[in-house]
């Protein structure tokens, strides 16, 4: 079984950044994706990265492109989210999660395991 814990959410003013950590224990090999996920209140849980666990091509919603980026770490078994040029509208709870098997990268349906999230609120 594979744990998920994030860390590195808070509160921002738009402009800035901040860095969001996935650590994974437990079964790390990782057969398919790592993503991001992202829901604010009220709206549907949006895939806005992922990275391809075995040849790390990374993948982003055109909301976050060249303002996000996705990494992973597999001798720390952590994957990153860096967050730059963050506006309000970027306000959600972060997910991690792990895809076993390949589906459709930006389908929450597609992963099999999830962190309990961490939240990050930009400001104007």
């Amino acid at each position: 079984r594979v744990r998920l814990v994030e860390s590195g959410g808070g509160s921002v003013q738009a402009g800035g950044s901040l860095r969001l950590s996935c650590a994974v224990s437990g079964d790390t090999y990782i057969n398919a994706y790592m993503a991001w996920f992202r829901q604010a209140p009220g709206k549907e849980r949006e895939c806005v990265a992922a990275i391809h666990a075995i040849f790390g091509g990374t993948y982003y919603a055109g909301s976050v492109k060249g303002r996000f980026s996705i990494s992973r770490d597999k001798a720390e078994n952590t994957v990153i989210l860096q967050m730059n040029s963050l506006k309000p509208e970027d306000t959600a709870t972060y997910y991690c999660a792990a895809a076993q098997e390949w589906g459709e990268w930006d389908e929450p349906q597609t992963y099999n395991y999830w962190g309990q999230g961490t939240q990050v609120t930009v400001s104007s």
